[in-house]
């Protein structure tokens, strides 16, 4: 089995071509490089989205929008979500762990927030980094408790 095996078409290892060794090698002289220019001279290399001098696309197009670099990313869950999941056992505390043994985030390194959205008949424990004021009452309503993780 393992003396039949062969090389891929193709994947042989190709010799390198030698280029400027005379005439009779079709790559003499100027070594295809042509005569001349920019791009005939040894060292030359041109930027990426250079355009020979003209005032490049990424400059002529107008700049828009903004990026907010002190924009904090969480993992977002609904109440509606957590009531569903079957997965969840609603009597203990509920934290980012929890969830992400559930399926409900993804990546519990970042910072959870507990949105309003479904509605909430059981007493919920839940531990969560933030809370809209709909899913704080929600859950306070309903009997539950929360707690904000500093």
């Amino acid at each position: 089995m393992l003396h039949n095996l062969e090389n891929a078409p193709g994947a042989e290892n190709r010799k390198k071509r030698r280029v400027g060794r005379g005439p009779g090698s079709t790559l003499g002289k100027t070594s295809g490089r042509g005569h001349k220019g920019q791009n005939s001279r040894s060292g030359s290399r041109r930027r990426v989205g250079f355009e020979g001098g003209q005032m490049p696309l990424h400059r002529r197009l107008p700049k828009r929008g903004f990026k907010n670099i002190f924009r904090k990313i969480y993992n977002i869950v609904n109440l509606g979500d957590i009531v569903e999941c079957k997965k969840l056992k609603l009597d203990g505390t509920i934290n980012s762990d929890v969830l992400a043994e559930a399926g409900l985030i993804r990546d519990n390194k970042l910072p959870l927030k507990v949105l309003g959205e479904g509605a909430v008949e059981a007493a919920l424990t839940i531990e969560a980094h933030k809370f809209s004021a709909s899913a704080e009452k929600k859950v306070t309503d309903a009997g539950g408790k929360i707690s904000i993780i500093e």
